[in-house]
């Protein structure tokens, strides 16, 4: 066995090197996994985040890792926690190349896993045109010719959504959506044209998408696309370790904190998209250093009996 850690952060996206970087201010050893499968990867660029607003996420991620080697507590490094188990008061954690080491604390920030539909042509398009969050794609995509695939409730609220970026916006409900009556009066209302033929493929070059494919031959000329794309954990660390997870509104296994970002496994902590309602990269920085606060807090409280947790309970 390696090194004895006060906090492993498991997750080197934006959560993570948040908490990662409050931690190394604090003088916590730190060890900081990062598998480098970030959920952003594939969008150039990160939309609506204060001082990096248009940053490639690649970049921001990079600025990140510097950041760290400022602080002599941190290690940073490459791998996957692939599983882990509690013993007495410590975490034993198992890396991807045989390692294992032994931490206070757990702190995950493992992130997400889009699941986009299974549509052929769509992975090129992927987090470019074709899009799961109007906030940070809507002002690229700004007065072009859009389209939502979505079905259910969701439908008219996708299109409406859209309006406020592009006076454009076509409903596809795939033939799969009955749209009340209401619905449509609303659709109508916005200038929201509904198309209810089968999509079967998106069509684009360079990752630029221009056309939508129906079953019927014909073709949709369109610039951008918003999709569901559910949300599924892309660890099981989680559950390994005894912290539960719940039904959230965008993935059916989230992992579920209180409100000092404490799961129901003593000792671990949760941070980030894999606990969200709603992901984005400043709600995870800030959950991520909000979480690396707690954690330094109940470090403290084993040593020197700080009250905690800090407001009661």
């Amino acid at each position: 066995m390696n090194d004895d850690w006060e906090c492993v952060v498991v997750g080197g996206g934006a959560a993570g090197l948040s908490a990662a970087l409050v931690l190394g201010r604090a003088r916590r050893r730190t060890l900081l996994v990062d598998a480098g499968e970030p959920s952003n990867s594939a969008a150039p660029a990160i939309g609506g985040l204060l001082g990096h607003d248009g940053r490639p996420p690649a970049e921001l991620y990079e600025l990140g890792r510097r950041e760290l080697a400022h602080y002599p507590s941190v290690r940073y490094r490459e791998g996957e926690v692939v599983s882990g188990t509690s013993v007495g008061d410590r975490f034993l954690l198992k890396l991807d190349d045989g390692e294992q080491v032994s931490a206070r604390r757990v702190l995950l920030a493992t992130g997400m896993r889009y699941c986009p539909p299974d549509l052929p042509g769509l992975d090129p398009l992927w987090g470019k045109s074709v899009f799961q969050c109007p906030f940070c794609h809507g002002w690229e995509m700004r007065d072009k010719r859009l389209a939502t695939l979505a079905a259910g409730e969701e439908a008219v609220h996708s299109a409406l959504m859209l309006r406020g970026w592009s006076d454009d916006v076509v409903l596809l409900t795939d033939g799969a959506t009955e749209l009340d009556a209401d619905g449509r009066r609303r659709l109508a209302a916005a200038n929201v044209t509904v198309d209810d033929r089968r999509v079967v493929e998106l069509v684009g070059d360079g990752g630029q998408l221009t056309a939508v494919a129906f079953a019927d031959g014909d073709r949709l000329p369109r610039d951008g696309l918003l999709v569901e794309a559910p949300l599924r954990q892309r660890s099981a660390l989680a559950q390994q370790l005894g912290a539960a997870c719940g039904e959230g509104p965008l993935a059916p296994d989230t992992v579920a904190v209180d409100a000092l970002h404490r799961t129901s496994a003593a000792a671990v902590f949760a941070a980030g998209d894999l606990c969200a309602e709603q992901p984005y990269v400043a709600g995870a920085i800030a959950a991520g250093s909000q979480t690396a606060m707690i954690v330094a807090q109940s470090l403290l409280a084993d040593e020197f009996g700080l009250p905690y947790p800090p407001d009661g309970d």
